[in-house]
């Protein structure tokens, strides 16, 4: 039985992977390293320490990490300003889960300001959660299951009563790993690619029917 919803951020909540994708490019060309969008994708969802390191990494780039990041958040922070809403259906799938009583937790590799950001943006604040856990908060990135269960002893639930939402191939490898259900937003990747998911769809306004009854029986 799925007692709680354990969302990933970004490509699920909100879609701001080209503003954090724009924002590390720029603070790239401020240290006259010439990047290309492609170069992330290795990196997306992993967190803003690999995203940004492992692109230094191929350009033999040795970046000040704390410094880097830094100033790559200060430039994502202007850029997104009113820009960021939440993607389709989120609002009403919050909403349809804490009717029926299930727990929620955010589970985000971003670091905390990023976290922060986001969530103040598109109208969501951290206490909609029951629980929020951020890059920050652990050692082991995904696709390591570290995060998922964190978010779930948080929750105060056992991994396999947890439903991870997620986008990213390294979060849907991390939810199986903790033991948890999984349901992938195509949002950033195919669903070929995300095919290890036990459901897959488009966006949480498109939710499989499937998915939907088993949280009903719940009410």
């Amino acid at each position: 039985m799925i007692k709680g919803i354990l969302f990933d951020m970004d490509g699920v909540l909100v879609d701001s992977e080209k503003f954090i994708c724009e924002a590390a490019i720029q603070m790239f060309a401020e240290q006259c390293i010439y990047v290309e969008p492609e170069d992330f994708l290795p990196f997306v969802g992993t967190g803003e320490s690999r995203y940004l390191g492992g692109v230094a990494e191929k350009y033999g780039y040795a970046m000040d990490l704390e410094r880097d990041k830094t100033r790559t958040y200060e430039i994502y922070g202007e850029i997104v300003r009113g820009k960021l809403k939440p993607l389709d259906g989120v609002l009403d799938f919050i909403s349809f889960c804490r009717k029926r009583g299930l727990k929620l937790a955010v589970a985000t590799s971003a670091d905390k300001v990023k976290m922060e950001i986001n969530l103040r943006e598109i109208g969501i604040p951290a206490s909609t959660f029951d629980a929020t856990i951020n890059g920050l908060e652990v050692v082991n990135k995904k696709p390591d299951p570290e995060i998922f269960l964190k978010a779930a002893s948080k929750l105060g639930l056992k991994p396999e009563a947890c439903l991870v939402v997620e986008d990213a191939v390294n979060g849907i490898r991390a939810g199986k790993a903790a033991g948890c259900k999984c349901l992938g937003l195509t949002t950033s990747f195919s669903a070929a690619l995300l095919k290890e998911a036990d459901w897959i769809t488009e966006d949480l306004s498109q939710v499989p029917e499937e998915l939907i009854q088993i949280l009903e029986s719940l009410n």
